[in-house]
């Protein structure tokens, strides 16, 4: 088993080059405390993190399925409410209320699927937009319970230091991505859900064909979707010491959007760079708070518009190659296949 798993890592992660990258990357976020403490960087990290299991629970459900959806900070919404409710009102410690709002995240998930399992296209994106803002209106109703526009506020820290808080944060997010990241491997040997996921995205009615119940599958995506945003709508709830309002708000749900588009849809890794990309950046423009909308649109705008597969997915097209006879990765300078010998010019 070890030595399977060494080989592995050896052919599937050293010898590509988009995965090498990867590994630094998270191996540089676990050594961060080490080089700055700084509380306010700190912190702009911790929501990076917990943003990138936000954004990436949406491509796996919107990209890798196609079930686009505009409302996806609902599941976060709920999640960060139960967390927020339980914390506050029976004293329930961050243990235990993150579970439980990703459970939530889960129950509300299959529930919105139900109405939305006869819909396609821009019909299914509309009727999802809607949910949070029913929901946003029943929350605003009864105020004495949820806080109304103040929501509930003074919950419990994630912990005491910033940097407990953070590696909480960085040790959740690599876990749920890794998770995600198996999931929607279509060349998985173990986990079949993936290849299961793209012919439902290329063409549902051939998968359905082929006697995949894509009904069942649909469901699961939005259930495994609500789970992941659920932990990160808890998770900010705590970190943030309030569930209100804005964790329900349309804008998340298309920040969602902006960072998978930006970074690169159907790709898990793509979310993940737009986030630590992007929100940074939003926070570090500050210091010019009358033009860094227009800064930050700018980019998002010139990106798009030379990179539109995202920016993370060109930078993997520039560093590696893919053979077209095993479609095995490979570098991009290699002129033959690693593995089949094949020519990949």
């Amino acid at each position: 088993m070890i030595r399977r798993l060494l080989k592995d890592f050896q052919g599937d992660v050293i010898a590509i080059p988009g995965r090498l990258i990867a590994l630094v990357f998270f191996l540089l976020i676990f050594i961060l405390p080490a080089i700055t403490r700084d509380p306010y960087i700190l912190r702009i990290l911790i929501f990076t993190n917990i943003f990138v299991i936000f954004a990436v629970s949406w491509d796996f459900l919107s990209g890798y399925t196609g079930q686009v959806n505009f409302g996806h900070a609902l599941f976060f919404g709920v999640a960060a409410y139960t967390a927020g409710m339980l914390n506050h009102y029976f004293g329930i410690q961050p243990w235990a209320t993150i579970p439980i709002g990703a459970l939530a995240g889960v129950i509300i998930g299959v529930v919105t699927c139900f109405p939305a399992l006869r819909l396609r296209g821009p019909y299914l994106s509309l009727v999802t937009l809607a949910f949070p803002l029913i929901l946003l209106a029943i929350i605003k109703a009864f105020p004495d319970v949820t806080g109304g526009e103040h929501g509930i506020s003074g919950l419990t820290r994630l912990s005491e230091s910033r940097v407990t808080e953070y590696y909480i944060s960085v040790i959740v997010m690599t876990i749920s991505v890794l998770i995600m990241w198996k999931l929607t491997d279509a060349k998985s040997g173990l986990v079949r859900t993936g290849i299961i996921l793209h012919a439902i995205r290329e063409d549902e009615i051939a998968a359905r064909a082929t006697g995949i119940n894509t009904i069942n599958y649909k469901i699961l995506a939005f259930a495994i979707g609500g789970f992941f945003a659920g932990i990160a709508g808890a998770l900010f709830a705590h970190a943030m010491r309030i569930a209100g309002p804005s964790t329900l708000e349309l804008t998340l749900s298309f920040n969602a959007v902006i960072w998978s588009v930006f970074g690169g849809i159907v790709s898990i890794y793509g979310p993940v760079f737009g986030v630590y990309f992007l929100y940074p950046l939003l926070e570090g423009l500050h210091v010019i708070a009358e033009i860094r909308f227009l800064i930050f649109a700018a980019i998002i705008i010139a990106v798009l518009l030379f990179m539109p597969e995202g920016i993370a997915v060109w930078i993997r097209d520039k560093i590696e190659r893919e053979c077209p006879r095993c479609k095995l990765a490979n570098t991009a300078w290699r002129k033959e296949c690693r593995a089949c010998g094949a020519s990949l010019y």
